[in-house]
C-alpha cells in the first residue's frame, strides 16, 4: 500500500510539473493584452496582429486596433500586412532547397548564371556567389542603392545592371551591408535553375504547401484584397499620415510578400518541427539548417540590454544567442509597415508581429519581451525602456525641422529662381527636373513613377527640400554653383531609404 501510495504520489507530482510546464509565463496569459493595448496607444500605432507558437501550439493568435484610422475595422489574425524583408528566409530557404536538390550550388557564382553580370571591382565580379549576395557581404554599404531601386520604375535586369555602379565602402566577404538588390539578384538565379519565376517558385514550393492561403509573393494591388492593413508613419510630423503602398515586386526576392499572422503561424511551425507542416515533409530539415547557419558575423561584443553575445547572419536570417539560447529572426520595413518574425527551436517557440506604423520601435520591443518572459529573464519594461529614447529623438527631429521651416521666410536665393530650373544627373539614379511651380522649385524624380517634393530658399547656400511622399522626409540640402552658374544639387532621402545623399549634376542646355 505504502509503494502504491508513493508511487500515485509522484505520478501526480509528475502530472503537475507537466500542466505547470505547458502553462504559458504569467506575463503571456495576465499581462500581454494590457501591454499590448498600452504599447499601441504610447507608440501611435493604429492595429497590431500578433501569433505565438509554443510546442506546435498557437498559445496567441489575434489583432489589436484598427487596419484604417477612418474607420472602426478591427485587426484580426487575417489581416494583411507587407513582411518586407521577411521575405527574405523564403527567397533564401527556396535556393537551399535547390542546393538539396543538386540543381545549384550555393557556392556557384553569379556570372555562370549572369555572364554579363557587374559589380563595381572587377575581383568581386569574378568571385561573388548566391551565398554572398545571401549575406550582405559584397562591400557596399547598408540600403546603397536603395533610394534608386526602392518604388523605382526599373526593371530587375536594369536594377541588376545598376549594381556595377555601387562603389564599396567595406571589404568584400568581410565588412557587412545590408543589400536589398543582392537578394533580388540571387533570387533571379531560381527562373535560370527552375524556368519558373520567383513569384511563382515561391508561390509553389511554400505558400501552397503551407496552406499560407492568404499570402502572395507579389504584393501589386495589395490595396484591392480584403482585410488589408493601411500603411501610416509618425515621420517628420510627429502624427499619424497615411502613406502609399510601397511598389516593390521589381525587388520581389527581397522584399514583396504579403502575408498575415494566421498564414505565418504555418511558417513558424514549419520552421520549428525541422521542415515539416501538419505532420508532412515539406523540405528536409538539411534545407532549414543551411538558412540558418551563419555566413557574416554581425556582432560579437556582449549587448548592454540584451544577454546576447554573439550576432550573424545566414541565408535571409539573423541569428544570436539569447539567455542561453539561439535565436533565429528577422524584421521587416516597409513604408507605413514594420514587421518581426523569430524562432527559438530549442524552446520549440515561434513569434510573428504585424504593425502599421513604420516609425516605432514597439514591434520590437514586444518580441524581446515575449523572449524575456519564456527564457526566464528578469522583467523589464521593454517599451519603456525604448520609448524614452524614441520619444527624445523624436522631439529633436520636430524642433529641428519646426527652426528649419522658420527659416524659410522670403529670403530671396542668390541667384535668380530660374537659375536653378533644368535637368540634373546622377550616374547611378538616372536624371530628374527641376521646374518653378507656384513661385516654388519643384522637383520631379525620373526614375520613380509617383515622386516629387518642393524646394525652398532658407539663409546663405541652405535650402529645405520637402516630399510630398513624407516617407522620403524633409532635409537641408545645398546646389553647388561657380561664377554665377548653378552646376548641382546634393539631395538626401530618408535614412530607412538610404543613408548616403546623392550629388547631381546640372545638365548643360
Amino acid at each position: 500500500m505504502k509503494y502504491t501510495y508513493l508511487l500515485r504520489c509522484l505520478l501526480l507530482l509528475l502530472i503537475s510539473s507537466q500542466l505547470l510546464h505547458a502553462q504559458p509565463p504569467s506575463f503571456i496569459r495576465d499581462s500581454l493584452d494590457n501591454y499590448i493595448r498600452k504599447g499601441l496607444a504610447d507608440w501611435d500605432i493604429p492595429g497590431l496582429a500578433i501569433v505565438i507558437i509554443k510546442d506546435g501550439q498557437v498559445v496567441v493568435q489575434k489583432g489589436y486596433g484598427v487596419k484604417d484610422m477612418k474607420g472602426t475595422s478591427p485587426v484580426d489574425e487575417n489581416t494583411l500586412f507587407m513582411i518586407a524583408s521577411n521575405s527574405k528566409l523564403f527567397t533564401g530557404t527556396a535556393l537551399a532547397q535547390l542546393e538539396v536538390q543538386r540543381k545549384l550550388s550555393l557556392n556557384d557564382k553569379i556570372t555562370r548564371y549572369f555572364p554579363e553580370y557587374r559589380l563595381y571591382e572587377n575581383t568581386s565580379t569574378e568571385l561573388v556567389t548566391i551565398r554572398d549576395m545571401l549575406s550582405h557581404r559584397i562591400g557596399t554599404k547598408t540600403f546603397q542603392g536603395d533610394f534608386t531601386f526602392w518604388n523605382s520604375a526599373l526593371t530587375r535586369t536594369e536594377i541588376m545592371n545598376k549594381m556595377r555602379l555601387l562603389k564599396p565602402a567595406g571589404q568584400f566577404r568581410q565588412d557587412y551591408g545590408y543589400c536589398n538588390s543582392c537578394f533580388l539578384v540571387a533570387g533571379e538565379v531560381i527562373p535560370k535553375v527552375t524556368g519558373q519565376s520567383w513569384e511563382k517558385y515561391i508561390q509553389d514550393s511554400l505558400l501552397t504547401p503551407l496552406e499560407m492561403t492568404r499570402s502572395t509573393a507579389i504584393s501589386a494591388g495589395m490595396e484591392t484584397k480584403e482585410n488589408v492593413a493601411v500603411p501610416y508613419t509618425t515621420s517628420y510630423t510627429g502624427s499619424l499620415r497615411r502613406v502609399p503602398y510601397d511598389q516593390w515586386d521589381n525587388l520581389g526576392p527581397a522584399a514583396s510578400i504579403i502575408s498575415n499572422v494566421n498564414d505565418l503561424s504555418h511558417w513558424l511551425r514549419f520552421q520549428l518541427d525541422s521542415g515539416r507542416y501538419n505532420g508532412r515533409r515539406i523540405m528536409p530539415f538539411a534545407v532549414l539548417q543551411r538558412t540558418r547557419d551563419v555566413n557574416i558575423s554581425t556582432g560579437s561584443r556582449k549587448s548592454s540590454v540584451y544577454p546576447m553575445h554573439f550576432r550573424g547572419y545566414g541565408l535571409g536570417l539573423f541569428a544570436a544567442d539569447y539567455n542561453g539560447r539561439q535565436i533565429y529572426w528577422h524584421t521587416g520595413g516597409a513604408a507605413g509597415m514594420v514587421s518581426n518574425v523569430c524562432f527559438v527551436p530549442e524552446e520549440n517557440l515561434g513569434i510573428a508581429i504585424l504593425t502599421n506604423n513604420d516609425n516605432q520601435n514597439f514591434f520590437e520591443a514586444l518580441r524581446y519581451q515575449i523572449l524575456d518572459a519564456y527564457l526566464q529573464v528578469s522583467y523589464v519594461n521593454r517599451s519603456q525602456q525604448f520609448l524614452q529614447g524614441f520619444k527624445f529623438a523624436q522631439k529633436t527631429q520636430l524642433d529641428e525641422i519646426n527652426v528649419w521651416k522658420q527659416r524659410v521666410k522670403g529670403n530671396k536665393p542668390p541667384l535668380p529662381l530660374s537659375s536653378y530650373t533644368g535637368t540634373y544627373e546622377n550616374e547611378l539614379y538616372g536624371t530628374l527636373n527641376i521646374i518653378i511651380k507656384d513661385e516654388r522649385l519643384a522637383v520631379r524624380f525620373n526614375g520613380h513613377k509617383n515622386l516629387t517634393a518642393y524646394i525652398d530658399f532658407m539663409d546663405n547656400n541652405n535650402w529645405l527640400l520637402q516630399y510630398d511622399n513624407i516617407e522620403y522626409g524633409i532635409h537641408i540640402i545645398q546646389f553647388q554653383t561657380a561664377d554665377q552658374q548653378v552646376k548641382g544639387v546634393e539631395i538626401k532621402v530618408n535614412d530607412f531609404v538610404e543613408q548616403d545623399s546623392y550629388r547631381f549634376s546640372k545638365v548643360a542646355k
